[in-house]
């Protein structure tokens, strides 16, 4: 086995978004609602969960998102973790030219008045708990309100592209 050269000290995003790129996520769609009605939702891979007790989680949005107003001052959320065969919804919310990424989707509409998107591995609403600047990131901690689930196999991102987990035998 190669040594492994500590001495690096390469931190351009490039370098950094290749290494961190081998540590395989979920793949999740968040959207809110505006104060107009408007629908806002996006891709995210930076979800994770942060406590059971109370229940809370995180996800984190970069400063120069063009929807950090929408979701820094909405009420409620969803997360919804994208199931294998939701790829197309994932490239949607993921590309910034897409004008309506709502459109065509199937959603649910859920109790505080979001769109969740329907299919997904697990739905959750959050409250929109708090906030905290991180680097070039606003950190967004949700107070999870109620959940959905059902059995499917989750999308993943790994060595950037998608890819879905291994069955075992």
């Amino acid at each position: 086995m190669a040594a492994l050269d500590w001495g690096s000290t390469d931190l351009h995003p490039k370098v950094l978004r290749g290494v961190l790129g081998s540590y395989p996520t979920g793949v999740a769609i968040v959207a809110t609602r505006c104060a107009d009605g408007r629908k806002v939702g996006l891709t995210i891979n930076s979800f994770a969960s942060l406590s059971l007790d109370p229940p809370l989680v995180l996800w984190s949005l970069v400063n120069r998102s063009p929807n950090l107003e929408a979701f820094r001052d909405c009420r409620h959320f969803t997360i919804s973790v994208l199931a294998c065969g939701q790829e197309a919804l994932a490239r949607r919310f993921a590309d910034p030219a897409v004008p309506d990424k709502f459109d065509g989707t199937t959603l649910h509409e859920v109790p505080e008045g979001v769109p969740a998107i329907a299919g997904a591995v697990a739905t959750l609403v959050c409250a929109n708990d708090q906030q905290s600047p991180a680097g070039d990131h606003l950190l967004l901690f949700g107070r999870v309100l109620r959940v959905a689930s059902q059995a499917a196999t989750p999308l993943v991102f790994h060595a950037g592209r998608f890819t879905e987990l291994l069955q075992p035998d």
